[in-house]
């Protein structure tokens, strides 16, 4: 039996033993003999014996089997169908997350306000149930202090803190928890998560649901009662093509998918979207009659007379002036939490600054483990990672950038905003059947989307030294070794970075190709894994759902590429922009790229294409785009003369994303003069023959670089629609418009010139390649 196996059977048993009522049925000191036996494999006390067995035969039901009638399934297992004992689920977590995190503009408040929610569903929501985070022993207080809380808040009978247990959590990952819960306290546990975000953060929106289940329901989904009025295979055989059903069942077209649709549907899947509908019912303002309202968010008053702070929502209840911080700042107490967290996310900030004891605020934090420091955990066991990223540089004397012309200085005073976001996540869940399923699948992906970002990074990043910086705010000057990226959030699926522009195409790149390698196990987590750190799930697609065309996939080398192989990728938008863009915008216009990204993978996926796809854009004046980056490039970029012409090529697939890289690199090696890069990309517009004949004749000027330039974009990118015409049609590619059958396109021609002129300053070239071609040029 696997740890997660014994985990949920600990936790099924507890709420069997504890009962449908606020007084458990067996003294405290039996339920706790019994989870110490189960967790050591040993006999449990003779009163539970019998719950326990029943436990132990619903987990031990066979996965692929289902009743095909229930008079089958009540004669299988008639004591899993009288058990009549309730056992709570609980769902909840934060909403409207970016919100409250891009509140400020500044790079403090927002790492603090990330750091604030990643501490409480991380640390708070199971300290609820007694569980101590394993990687550092500096939140024992802190857990400590959350128990206390939870106990007087909610002390009905028996503490909360003595009722929750560790194995009870299914995941708490992602802004997100689900748990098991005794029946009795469902509600306890749903009002005490929305209640201890709102006095933790004042302004962050929560919310949390709770339900009762019997102990069948677990394995094969919601049942009525008595049992017997259950619509169940032979119903769903009669009315399978009805609207309703198959909006709730899926759409089979054949008897073994309409098996599998009703398996899927009636399992532990069926439980948790219940709750999901409980969830937005409640987020959208829906009163539970036996439970406070959450119609009214929290309200702070203001008024056009009193000083607000600086995100201007709130009224000022302090005003800070130098030298306490860099510049006069004023804060609500709302903002000055989210302040102070960001200092104490910092390396070697425990304790609490000056201005915020002058506050005398009484609400107080302890200093929370920021990015940085999991990131020099996860390279304190990577020891090769560690060398590549340091050299032989001391991690202590890197400073963690306190804004963002720290990060833009190692680019020219350009960074990108990366965002990016798990595809197929809820078709994979669909399938999902067992609660302890659920479990496993949660950590599969928390460890493959953190651990790709932190390969990622060590892999392309080094510590960057400032030079010829000039900012008043900061107290980092000229030679200072900062870290040059910045990680917002990495929850779940969900990733948001700030990094250098240099790097950050190829950054985007790693983090796609790490998460999926990860998943298929064909690259270790770290170098000394622990038994915890290790995917326990299987994510490799059947050979038969292979794509079979990757012609219709891939516009670069498509019989180079790999097909895809995991079941699971990412989606990632790119804005590459100057650091003083202002981020709300910047977010809004990465949020738009994901999209975009998304758009594609579903397309692609029609064709096959399970992979990751990247969509990005070079934004070098905010005024770039007035409206949304989709009209932008429908009325700005297509142009329709004699043929369909697309000046752009984005989104792409990983594959395509590195040959993009490649032919850069082969335009910066033939040293392409950039007065005839732009001139090329201005004559795009004019027409597919004017932009070839002007393209050929630059290229045939070319002193050296032309074999490169010919392999790496000509015959990579540029082949004709004429598989047996020996030439090109640089710099355009044709699209027949056949990727997906069901939204037939006309033919267009598309080019990736524009692309690789915008990203041309940003690609650079290592000096190894360099060398080389020095070297060549010297023979020649």
């Amino acid at each position: 039996m696997t740890n997660s196996q014994h985990s949920i059977t600990t936790a099924i048993s507890w709420c069997l033993a504890w009962g449908d009522k606020r007084e458990p049925n067996f003294d405290i000191a039996v339920l706790q003999q019994m989870r110490q036996a189960l967790n050591d494999g040993k006999d449990v006390p003779e009163k539970v014996r019998s719950l326990v067995e029943q436990v132990k035969q619903l987990q031990g039901i066979d996965k692929d089997y289902f009743p095909e009638t229930l008079d089958e399934l009540k004669s299988k297992y008639p004591e899993l169908c009288n058990q009549t004992t309730r056992i709570g689920l609980v769902y909840g977590g934060a909403t409207k997350i970016k919100q409250y995190v891009f509140e400020s503009s500044k790079i403090q408040d927002i790492r603090g306000a990330s750091a604030l929610l990643d501490r409480i569903n991380l640390i708070d929501l199971p300290a609820f149930f007694n569980k101590n985070p394993q990687s550092s022993n500096s939140y024992t207080i802190q857990c400590n202090q959350v128990r206390q809380w939870l106990d007087q808040k909610f002390s009905a009978g028996y503490k909360l803190s003595q009722i929750l247990i560790p194995e009870l959590i299914i995941y708490s990952t992602g802004g997100n928890i689900l748990a098991f819960c005794p029946a009795a306290f469902v509600d306890d546990l749903a009002n005490a998560i929305e209640k201890r975000y709102t006095e933790e953060t004042l302004t962050a929106n929560s919310c949390a649901v709770g339900e009762k289940f019997r102990l069948l329901e677990l394995r094969f989904g919601l049942l009525r009662e008595p049992i017997e009025n259950m619509q169940w295979l032979d119903w769903y055989y009669r009315e399978y093509d009805k609207p309703l059903v198959q909006a709730y069942f899926g759409y089979p077209t054949n008897d073994s998918e309409k098996l599998e649709a009703f398996k899927n549907r009636k399992s532990f899947n069926e439980l948790t979207t219940k709750l999901a509908i409980l969830f937005n019912q409640r987020r959208s303002g829906h009163d539970f009659s036996n439970r406070p309202s959450r119609r009214y968010p929290p309200m702070f008053e203001t008024h056009p007379y009193l000083m607000r702070d600086e995100g201007e929502r709130r009224s000022a209840v302090m005003i800070v002036q130098p030298p306490e911080l860099p510049k006069k700042s004023h804060f609500s107490e709302a903002s000055a939490r989210k302040h102070l967290v960001g200092y104490r996310a910092k390396k070697g900030k425990p304790d609490l600054p000056e201005w915020y004891k002058n506050s005398h605020l009484t609400w107080e934090s302890i200093r929370v483990e920021g990015w940085v420091d999991k990131f020099n955990s996860f390279l304190n066991k990577n020891p090769n990672l560690k060398q590549k990223y340091y050299a032989n540089l001391k991690h202590d004397n890197i400073e963690i950038p306190q804004n963002l012309s720290h990060i833009a200085n190692a680019s020219k005073d350009f960074i990108a905003y990366i965002y990016a976001d798990g595809n197929n996540m809820g078709g994979y869940i669909q399938k999902i059947r067992t609660s302890q399923k659920y479990q496993e699948f949660s950590q599969d992906v928390e460890l493959a989307t953190e651990y790709a970002v932190y390969q990622a990074l060590a892999e392309n990043l080094h510590p960057h030294e400032l030079r010829n910086f000039k900012d008043e705010e900061s107290t980092l000057s000229n030679g200072d070794l900062v870290h040059p990226f910045e990680i917002i959030t990495i929850g779940g699926d969900d990733i948001i970075l700030i990094v250098p522009a240099n790097k950050a195409l190829q950054i985007a790149q790693m983090i796609g190709e790490r998460f999926e390698k990860i998943l298929l196990k064909q690259v270790p987590l770290v170098e000394n894994s622990t038994a915890e750190e290790k995917i326990n799930g299987c994510y490799r697609i059947k050979t038969s759902d292979k794509p079979t065309d990757l012609k219709k996939c891939h516009r670069y080398k498509p019989t180079e590429a790999t097909p895809s192989q995991c079941e699971l990728s990412t989606s990632i938008g790119v804005l590459i922009t100057a650091y003083n863009t202002p981020i709300y915008y910047a977010k809004g216009l990465t949020e738009q790229l994901l999209k975009s990204a998304k758009d594609r993978g579903k397309k692609l996926k029609e064709a096959g294409y399970c992979g990751g796809t990247v969509d990005f854009l070079t934004m070098k004046s905010v005024t770039m785009i007035s409206s949304d980056i989709k009209e932008f490039r429908q009325q700005a970029l297509t142009k329709n003369l004699k043929s369909k012409l697309k000046l752009y090529a984005a989104p792409y697939t990983l594959h395509e994303l590195g040959g993009l890289i490649t032919a850069i690199k082969a335009l910066k090696k033939a040293h392409f003069p950039k007065s005839q890069l732009y001139q090329i990309r201005s004559l795009l517009e004019r027409g597919k023959h004017t932009a070839i004949l002007n393209y050929r004749y630059f290229r045939v000027r070319l002193k050296q670089g032309k074999a490169e330039l010919q392999t790496d974009f000509e015959n990579a990118w540029c082949q004709p629609k004429d598989e047996n015409n020996g030439g090109n049609l640089a710099p355009w590619m044709y699209d027949d418009g056949k990727i997906d059958p069901k939204n037939l396109e006309d033919p267009f021609y598309e080019t990736i010139w524009r692309e690789m002129v915008e990203l041309y300053e940003f690609i650079e070239i290592p000096d190894s390649e360099l060398s080389e071609l020095s070297s060549v040029g010297t023979e020649l």
